[in-house]
């Protein structure tokens, strides 16, 4: 339907500038979604014809198409865009409306006692993008880092440092020290039973809150993630809060108390605890929640930090970020929780991707990622002293940093989310094409014009002199690359001052938009290279 204050139906006289999907916005949680879609559809046109921008508007089943004014786009783009240099987020007028909540997102976490490996990075960094984009669009975001730090693991961990531990070698260079026990130990226990029996013991003291084993433990646990919190700052990643298995211990044996209340919890004849997931309930599909000696599993925990969670944080919506190989375990994660009576467990998400495949250092195929991060940087490094484009910098070492972190993050937002892909450091460096390097060259490009001839803020500007196809192109699509060969066509040096003027304002928005888009992704842009 047309808007145009009568119940005419008319369709756009010309081709759609822009395309709105409904249908988008109510899936990803951004409108709610009790109503119509067509009545959601007309309200949402009927709030965005109230712009002045807006000239033809026509609002089909679950789909938004609008045309705009060629000058007030170019005067009111680049007129917010200025007022938001520097800031964080998306702050359209459009979303002032729309649903907003607390969203939950669980990323990254590791296993304490271990140095990080790379293989944690694509949790990182998705979870990053994810908290990221809810925060940009106005969400309270707590971001949560739940460390596996219970167990087995750490039962036979706690057992091999008491038979190969050195206290000396901890304090020297603790994650590596107990990377080696963990390695020995695990080597020991293939032939040698008993110290799969003292792995038993040590983790059934630990469950018991026994002293000098809970002792141990801490200690294995601060000294973890001391050293995780220099990595994280290294990829500019923070975190709200530092859980872990270990906080719900106790609220897992009151999960399975409730599970036996419920009549949930059915008993096998090797004495572990289950929950029947089977629709016919014949046990033909169930979930292990028990062990037979009474302690508690890796979903025990899991169910009792999410009802922890809510409890705490009454979220709207929970994602979880990890590798798809676990995809089975949400899936019955959220099943128990609904049939414990929990709706809300509908409005948790698992979120799975791919692994990556091939990443490895000069040094080996273990890789742990301050060895990924220290060679992209000393790539990074020798390839900006090679070229001859490179300015002089202050700290060429902080510059090869963020850009080298900012091509591992582009070239793994590149493939499809749950594809795995090859790790190729000569690809991801690439100066050229769709990668991070190209992305920090565009932005530095910019940066280095508004240096040289000023943004274009101060006075006024002429919407009309930007109304030549290039220019709307760019407002219409400020996040592609169209940008990176504008300063060629567009050119500042040698114009019009009034077009200069002009010109300078919307390569600052820009750069405005560029840098905002390049934050949400976790880049920190750099405005030299």
């Amino acid at each position: 339907m047309f808007l145009n204050g009568s119940s005419d139906i008319v369709h756009l006289r010309q081709s759609p500038d822009f395309r709105l999907s409904v249908n988008t916005l109510l899936r990803n949680g951004i409108l709610p979604t009790n109503g119509d879609l067509q009545a959601q559809t007309e309200a949402l046109a009927s709030q965005l014809k109230q712009d002045s921008v807006v000239e033809e508007i026509f609002a089909g089943r679950g789909v938004i198409h609008f045309r705009v004014s060629r000058n007030l786009l170019v005067q009111k783009v680049l007129e917010q865009l200025c007022q938001e240099r520097h800031k964080f987020g998306v702050k359209s007028e459009l979303f002032d409306g729309l649903k907003k909540g607390t969203t939950v997102v669980e990323f990254s976490s590791p296993n304490i006692a271990k140095k990080f490996h790379a293989g944690h990075l694509r949790s990182t960094i998705i979870g990053n993008f994810i908290a990221n984009l809810k925060e940009s669009l106005g969400n309270n975001v707590i971001r949560v880092n739940y460390l596996g730090d219970w167990g087995m693991q750490f039962g036979l961990l706690g057992a091999g440092f008491q038979l190969f531990g050195c206290q000396e070698k901890l304090k020297k260079n603790p994650l590596q020290h107990l990377f080696d026990v963990y390695v020995q130990v695990n080597k020991e226990a293939e032939n040698n039973e008993v110290i799969g029996q003292a792995a038993r013991e040590f983790f059934r003291r630990l469950e018991q809150q026994e002293h000098q084993a809970l002792l141990l433990w801490k200690q294995f646990r601060e000294i973890t993630v001391e050293e995780y919190q220099q990595v994280y700052k290294r990829l500019g990643v923070h975190f709200d809060i530092y859980s872990g298995e270990s906080f719900h211990q106790q609220q897992a044996q009151e999960v399975v108390q409730q599970l036996q209340r419920r009549g949930l919890l059915k008993t096998t004849e090797k004495g572990t605890g289950v929950v029947d997931l089977s629709s016919a309930g014949d046990m033909s599909s169930y979930s292990t929640v028990l062990r037979s000696d009474g302690t508690s599993l890796y979903i025990t925990r899991d169910l009792a930090a999410a009802i922890d969670r809510k409890e705490r944080y009454n979220f709207d919506e929970m994602i979880y970020v990890t590798d798809k190989s676990q995809g089975i375990h949400f899936q019955q994660l959220f099943q128990i929780l609904l049939a414990m009576g929990h709706s809300w467990a509908e409005r948790c998400q698992h979120v799975p991707f791919g692994l990556v495949q091939g990443m490895k250092t000069r040094l080996g195929e273990v890789v742990f990622l301050e060895d990924v991060l220290d060679e992209a940087r000393a790539r990074m490094l020798r390839n900006m002293s090679q070229s001859k484009t490179t300015k002089e910098m202050v700290y060429p070492e902080d510059t090869a940093e963020k850009v080298g972190i900012s091509a591992l993050i582009v070239q793994d937002f590149k493939g499809p989310l749950g594809s795995d892909y090859k790790f190729d450091w000569d690809r991801i460096l690439q100066a050229q094409g769709d990668t991070g390097v190209f992305l920090q060259y565009t932005h530095a490009r910019l940066c280095s014009l508004i240096h040289r001839y000023g943004d274009g803020e101060e006075g006024a500007f002429d919407p009309s002199l930007l109304l030549d196809q290039r220019s709307i192109s760019i407002l219409q699509h400020l996040l592609r690359h169209l940008a990176a060969s504008a300063h060629r066509e567009l050119p500042v040096k040698g114009s019009p001052q009034a077009v200069a003027q002009a010109r300078l304002r919307l390569f600052g928005g820009v750069c405005t938009v560029l840098a905002n888009g390049m934050k949400i992704l976790g880049i920190t842009p750099v405005e030299k290279m």
